[in-house]
């Protein structure tokens, strides 16, 4: 996801993270991201704290007292940020730029990496400390600059395309797997369904805006910037994936009230039976299934890949990492605490109790798991295809300019080739050396 739940993306980062890194801030050390080959040890045991942006399974907490039960002169204090992610963002770099020890383990969005390498406001991480074969290869390359580890992977995301079956079973619609498709199953399924909009994704102008853009822009044969560190939007596969946006809200495909939507408005209107088809991630899934009455469609709906011009679409990487600040105390049980929350065990508790996708590669494949979440196979095809957002320093601004292009084209303010010209641009001036 792109909050905490906001939501995840590999290899050539080094290529695409040259940029800017002259900007670079320094630490106390003077050393460079990319200076030597092994990090310097952790050291300092006790009391640390774990920041993140809001825990809606509430399974976090839960975790972390089993590790404090454990481990009494170590105890783990989680600070919860606010839920929207730029926010979340902005308080972890006010730390660090105070240089401030409050703040221990940050769990941070995947795209954040870079900025936070970059300026070494987080610490190098010792590969071999830590069980990196077990992951999912491209959730772990979400936690290096330069080649070199700062970062963890604890959760993964790929978007999927939920649907209601009920009403596509009853219509004779298979899943689509195209755009053309989805509208044609919204044409013939929406007359017996009043009160259904057709689709949704995360619309409203923050982080979800740009995941979304990405996505059509991939799904469509495009790329926002390349491997190569340069932007690539103005280009006829990205104009084709900014219209099937631009025009879902101009026919009513994509209903204004989803330029309204991040992921709870999106995920209410879900479960309330708003939606047909809806773009989101997989942490909906428990939620949507909840029989307690908080959702109207438990047992109504399955997952799909997002579908995209010419057959299925391309996901873009979420997820999130754990890191340790570079200014932090007890940075040894840190790493330890670390360690304790991305093996097996704790992963797949938190499967099983919040629908998260997890990064111990193994639990995708087994079949009690896939029994329980039917998805699985599904996500983690996702994850393994998915493509990263932009792998820059300045991602904070390349993200808010894409945001802007793509709210103001949605909302016919400007045209999509209008909108694409300026935001190359614009994009070719914050990624330029």
């Amino acid at each position: 996801m792109v909050t905490q739940g906001r939501v995840a993306r590999g290899a050539a980062l080094a290529a695409a993270l040259v940029l800017g890194v002259s900007a670079c801030g320094s630490s106390d050390s003077g050393s460079s991201p990319s200076s030597g080959s092994t990090p310097a040890a952790l050291e300092g045991v006790g009391p640390i704290t774990l920041v993140t942006g809001k825990d809606f399974s509430g399974n976090l907490q839960n975790q972390v007292d089993t590790w404090n039960q454990q481990h009494p002169d170590q105890i783990v204090k989680v600070i919860e940020l606010p839920e929207d992610a730029d926010a979340q963002r902005q308080q972890m770099v006010q730390n660090a730029t105070t240089k401030s020890d409050a703040y221990t383990v940050l769990n941070l969005d995947v795209i954040w990496t870079a900025e936070f390498a970059a300026n070494q406001w987080v610490t190098q991480l010792p590969e071999s400390e830590l069980p990196l074969d077990k992951l999912l290869p491209a959730t772990v390359e979400t936690g290096k600059y330069f080649n070199k580890l700062y970062a963890v992977p604890t959760t993964s995301d790929g978007g999927l395309l939920y649907y209601r079956k009920d009403l596509l079973d009853a219509a004779g619609v298979k899943p689509p797997t195209t755009w053309a498709e989805m509208k044609a199953a919204c044409d013939k399924v929406l007359p017996t369904a009043p009160g259904t909009s057709c689709y949704a994704g995360q619309f409203e102008k923050y982080e979800g805006l740009t995941v979304n853009f990405s996505e059509a822009v991939n799904s469509a044969g495009g790329v926002v910037v390349g491997d190569d560190g340069k932007p690539n939007v103005n280009t006829p596969e990205a104009k084709k994936g900014l219209d099937f946006l631009v025009e879902g809200i101009k026919s009513g495909q994509i209903s204004q009230k989803a330029r309204t939507f991040k992921e709870e408005e999106g995920r209410r209107a879900f479960q309330a039976g708003e939606l047909l088809f809806q773009r989101q991630w997989p942490y909906q899934y428990a939620k949507a299934n909840a029989t307690d009455g908080s959702s109207q469609v438990a047992g109504k709906f399955a997952v799909a890949p997002l579908p995209g011009l010419d057959g299925p679409g391309a996901s873009t990487l979420g997820g999130h990492n754990y890191a340790i600040s570079s200014f932090a105390k007890n940075k040894k049980t840190a790493l330890d605490f670390i360690k304790y929350s991305i093996d097996e065990k704790q992963q797949r508790d938190n499967l099983e109790k919040t629908s998260q996708a997890p990064t111990w590669a193994s639990l995708y494949d087994e079949q009690a798991l896939i029994a329980q979440f039917p998805y699985l196979t599904e996500l983690k095809k996702s994850i393994e295809a998915a493509k990263k957002r932009p792998a820059v320093v300045k991602y904070q601004e390349v993200s808010s300019a894409i945001q802007q292009a793509a709210y103001d084209a949605m909302g016919g303010t400007t045209t999509s080739e209008d909108a694409l010209k300026k935001l190359q641009s614009k994009l070719e001036e914050l990624t330029k050396q």
